[in-house]
């Protein structure tokens, strides 16, 4: 009775892990990838605004016009880059929709997507799903968790229709910079392919200006972009996220959507214009209390030997725990049996993620600090460590 591609599908690693959470007691859960914050207050007022205006009805299969109007001048504004409203721009539920859209829109049946690990868990399903083949870019702490050109190129396979960037990465963090991107658009150009940029993290960045890869000369043309509401606005539950890209992919994307989702939610819409125009305040205020708390997470797990580059965006550290002779699943399972704290296994995120857990500093200061004394407690009494 059930699809065999959906029969295979392996269920999600991070919320198959967090089932076993649910109904323990004062666990301290440092797993999901949501800001600790609340929706900021002028945010949430636009929408409840809207909602007493009685904007409860249908918007177009696009969104909003006002809001694709602001978005487009957001990232002129922000990054040069000149999308048309009216034909470059659709608005998705979250940043997860447009990914499906995209995946549906573009491949034809076994064509192939690079994609690369540790990676967000929905990459490969989505691809799956839309009848497409994942081929892994396999990254690791020798290279910073970093794609390179020589990985696209070893792992490019005939029929690999698209490639996926996703930077500031999840779970690792690591993001890249205008000459990294650079040197990855000559070998996406050597090879005809299409670029699946997936950005949602892009206001989460700390050391550098964070780079669109559409920004790049001649980029443009062939690269989707992805971006979103829900992690430097702290929007999660809005489920709001916009797709950018050549008129003939978004078009064939409004296609599919207008037949299975309609339109996003109006009020999400209207609170997502409010963001843009009079958010950036509150985000800046959100990334420097995450930028605190990455110093100290990232000090204390290297102190207890759970060594772990500094992440350059996002809100996640992806520590090594190989030092403990444990696998990933076996670590987070005693860790959250024993000290009720919560991570996640590296494994969730493709098998090179073997040896490392991720763990999101999206979570208060006071509850990192008992967490990081849990675990150095947990690693004296069952790794000898420290």
């Amino acid at each position: 009775m059930i699809s065999k591609r959906v029969e295979q599908l392996q269920p999600s690693g991070i919320r198959q892990f967090f089932d076993l959470v649910l109904g323990m007691k004062e666990v301290i859960s440092l797993g999901v990838g949501e800001p600790d914050f609340v929706t900021p207050w002028n945010i949430r007022e636009a929408g409840i605004y809207a909602l007493e205006k009685g904007y409860t009805s249908y918007t177009s299969n696009k969104g909003l016009y006002r809001l694709r109007l602001i978005i487009s001048r957001f990232l002129k504004k922000r990054y040069g880059l000149e999308y048309n409203p009216d034909e470059e721009i659709l608005i998705t539920v979250g940043t997860s929709e447009g990914l499906d859209l995209i995946m549906r829109a573009i491949l034809e049946p076994r064509e192939k997507v690079l994609i690369p690990q540790p990676g967000y868990v929905s990459y490969a399903p989505v691809t799956i799903l839309a009848g497409g083949k994942p081929i892994y870019l396999h990254t690791g702490p020798e290279g910073d968790f970093k794609l390179n050109p020589g990985i696209i190129e070893n792992a490019y396979e005939q029929n690999t229709k698209a490639i996926i960037l996703n930077y500031p990465n999840n779970p690792t963090g690591v993001s890249y910079n205008r000459k990294e991107l650079e040197e990855i658009k000559k070998i996406v150009f050597k090879k005809n392919l299409l670029v699946i940029s997936d950005e949602i993290y892009s206001e989460l960045t700390y050391d550098f200006p964070h780079t669109p890869f559409a920004t790049l000369k001649g980029a443009k043309e062939r690269t989707i972009y992805l971006n979103g509401f829900s992690k430097a606005y702290a929007m999660t539950g809005w489920r709001i996220g916009y797709v950018c890209g050549p008129e003939k992919i978004i078009s064939a994307m409004t296609k599919i959507h207008q037949y299975t989702i309609m339109c996003v939610s109006i009020i999400s819409q209207v609170a997502a214009c409010e963001a843009l125009e009079n958010g950036r305040i509150p985000v800046e205020e959100m990334k420097n209390e995450y930028r605190r708390r990455r110093e100290f997470v990232v000090q204390r797990l290297n102190e207890l030997r759970l060594n772990c580059l500094k992440p350059q965006g996002a809100f996640y550290v992806f520590p090594s725990i190989k030092a403990t002779g444990m696998g990933s699943l076996e670590f987070a399972n005693k860790l959250l049996n024993a000290e009720k704290v919560a991570v996640v296994p590296g494994t969730a995120f493709g098998s090179c993620g073997e040896g490392f857990i991720r763990i999101s500093y999206a979570a208060g200061m006071e509850n990192l600090k008992e967490a990081m004394n849990r675990i150095e407690r947990f690693l004296k009494r069952q790794c000898n460590l420290k």
